[in-house]
């Protein structure tokens, strides 16, 4: 699996994958954080595709994902996932946070895409424990490209370098 999971310290907004995957809020209308960065680097096309995906579906609950067109990024789509906010434990977060992951992949597999970026979805203003959120996001990207051949390709990207060096070394202690 090593060669299937990697972890860079980057500007997600940046790689040159196919789907990147964005830390959402239900709103899908942008916001601060990672969300904020991936619409304003998009360009306003994000914004409206996200309109679009409202005004069909409605709200984007915890542990869903829905997918739009890229914008001006290097990638071809955007995976939008809602994380949970973290409340001690005792709300189910860490299977919303599972789901978060478990369905933005279901979606890169259905679209057909080889290689995927995600953020570390529930770390920021939602207040998920850093380390916690690293084993899950870990965990259930192996588990999942156990049994899928799609996405060929993940990569945890980190912004801080204090991040960066957690999921390498919870990478590295998983046998990835």
């Amino acid at each position: 699996m090593t060669t299937r999971i990697q972890t860079l310290q980057a500007d997600i907004t940046t790689l040159d994958v196919d789907v990147i995957v964005n830390a959402a809020n239900p709103s899908l209308m942008g916001g601060g954080g990672v969300d904020g960065a991936i619409h304003r680097a998009a360009g306003p096309a994000l914004l409206e595709a996200c309109i679009k995906v409202r005004q069909q579906q409605g709200e984007c609950p915890p542990g869903h994902a829905v997918i739009t067109e890229a914008g001006n990024l290097k990638a071809k789509a955007v995976i939008h996932t809602v994380g949970p906010v973290w409340h001690g434990g005792e709300q189910h977060e860490a299977t919303l946070l599972q789901d978060a992951y478990r369905n933005s992949l279901q979606l890169a597999e259905a679209n057909g895409y080889r290689t995927i970026a995600f953020p570390a979805i529930s770390t920021g203003v939602y207040g998920y424990p850093k380390a916690a959120a690293a084993e899950i996001a870990l965990t259930t990207v192996q588990r999942w490209l156990e049994s899928h051949a799609l996405p060929e390709q993940v990569t945890f990207v980190c912004f801080d370098e204090d991040s960066a060096h957690l999921y390498a070394r919870l990478q590295s202690q998983q046998g990835n």
